[in-house]
C-alpha cells in the first residue's frame, strides 16, 4: 500500500489579469488531497473508493494511470481522501492529480518526482477540461510554496521552467517562477468558503465580454498586474502591512470587473476589521475569499458568524510527499 498527498492552493494576486499576460501568484495551503493505492485482489479491474472505475467519470485518473501504469500490470484500488472543498477555487482537482502521480511513482518503485507530477497532472487537467488548463494549480500543488505564472520571464524571481501547450489550435506558453518570502511569525491566511459554486469559464467569459465591449477597461487588468508585482516584492521583504494593502486593492479592482458576489462581499466585510487585507480568491462568482491576519481565530469567528466556513492555513505548505509506503 502507498499513500501520497498534495496541497491545495489559493491565488493571492492576479486572477483574470493573468489571462491577459499579467503575472499571478499562488500559494500552497495546509489543506490536502490524499491518495491511497494498493493492489486489487478481488476484481480484475481498477476500482475507486470501492467501485469499479468509470474512465469517463474519472478522466484525470484514467489519463494518469495509463501513463504511469504499475510494472506488473496489476489492477489497483484507489482511495481518495481530502480536506480541500470541491469546486471552491482551491485546487482540489489538481491536488488529486498530483497526489495520484506521486502514489503511482512509488508503486513503480520510482523516486517521487514533483516536476514530472506537475507536468503530467497539468496534461491530465487539460484533458479533463477540453484542452484549457493553466499549469498554476498543478505546479503549486507539486512544488509547494509560492508559484508565479506569467507570459514573460519576470525579473527578481527564481525561474523554474517554461510550459507550452496547444490550446484550441493555438500555442500557449507560460513561464513559472518561485521566490523566497519573509513571513513573520504569527501571520496566517484564513480561507472563507461561501459554499456557492462559481464557474471559472463563466467568469472568464464575462470579463472577456466586458473588455471586448469597452477596451479601455483593460487598464484595470494592467492595474492588477502592477498590484501583483508590488505584492510579490512586499512578500520578499516581509512587509505584511503592504501585502495586506495589495490584497485589498486587488479585490477592489476584481469587484469593479463584476466577478465578486454578494456572498463573497459579506464574508470580506466580516473579515476586514481583524485582518491586514482581504480579497476573493479564484475566478469568483462564489467560491472562497482569503484574509491575511495576525488574529486568525477572531477572523475565523467573524466569517462563520456570517454563514461562511473558514479554516486557517500557514504559508508555504509542503508540496507532493509520500505519507506511507509498504
Amino acid at each position: 500500500m502507498v499513500k501520497a498527498s498534495a496541497p491545495g492552493k489559493c491565488i493571492l494576486f492576479g486572477e483574470h489579469a493573468v489571462v491577459y499576460g499579467q503575472p499571478a501568484l499562488a500559494c500552497s495551503i495546509d489543506q490536502r488531497m490524499t491518495i491511497e493505492i494498493e493492489s486489487e485482489k478481488t476484481f480484475n479491474a481498477w476500482r475507486v473508493d470501492g467501485r469499479t472505475m468509470d474512465a469517463k467519470k474519472h478522466l484525470h485518473i484514467e489519463y494518469i494511470r495509463t501513463r504511469l501504469p504499475p510494472h506488473d500490470g496489476q489492477p489497483m484500488h484507489i482511495r481518495i481522501r481530502g480536506t480541500i472543498p470541491k469546486a471552491s477555487g482551491l485546487g482540489s482537482s489538481a491536488a488529486l492529480s498530483v497526489a495520484l502521480c506521486g502514489a503511482l511513482q512509488q508503486i513503480r518503485d520510482e523516486a517521487i518526482d514533483p516536476v514530472q507530477a506537475s507536468v503530467l497532472s497539468h496534461l491530465a487537467e487539460a484533458e479533463a477540461q477540453g484542452g484549457r488548463a493553466s499549469p498554476m494549480d498543478t505546479a503549486t500543488s507539486s512544488l509547494g510554496g509560492f508559484v508565479v505564472l506569467s507570459d514573460a520571464i519576470e525579473e527578481g524571481l527564481d525561474y523554474i521552467e517554461t510550459r507550452t501547450m496547444d490550446v484550441n489550435g493555438e500555442t500557449r506558453q507560460w513561464h513559472l517562477h518561485t521566490f523566497s518570502a519573509q513571513i513573520p511569525e504569527g501571520v496566517a491566511l484564513v480561507v472563507g468558503n461561501t459554499g456557492v459554486r462559481g464557474s471559472t469559464s463563466a467568469m472568464v467569459d464575462q470579463v472577456a465580454r466586458l473588455i471586448e465591449t469597452n477596451p479601455k477597461r483593460k487598464v484595470e487588468l494592467e492595474t492588477i498586474g502592477a498590484i501583483a508585482r508590488r505584492g510579490i516584492q512586499s512578500l520578499q521583504e516581509g512587509d505584511m502591512e503592504a501585502v495586506g494593502r495589495a490584497l485589498t486593492e486587488n479585490h477592489i479592482v476584481l469587484r469593479s470587473l463584476g466577478v465578486s458576489s454578494p456572498e463573497l462581499e459579506r464574508l470580506i466585510r466580516a473579515a476586514a476589521p481583524s485582518s491586514l487585507g482581504v480579497k476573493m480568491t479564484g475566478a469568483g462568482g462564489g467560491g472562497c475569499m482569503i484574509a491575511l491576519t495576525r488574529n486568525p481565530e477572531q477572523t475565523v469567528g467573524a466569517i462563520e458568524m456570517e454563514g461562511g466556513r473558514a479554516f486557517i492555513s500557514e504559508f508555504k505548505a509542503e508540496g507532493l510527499k509520500v505519507e506511507d509506503a509498504n
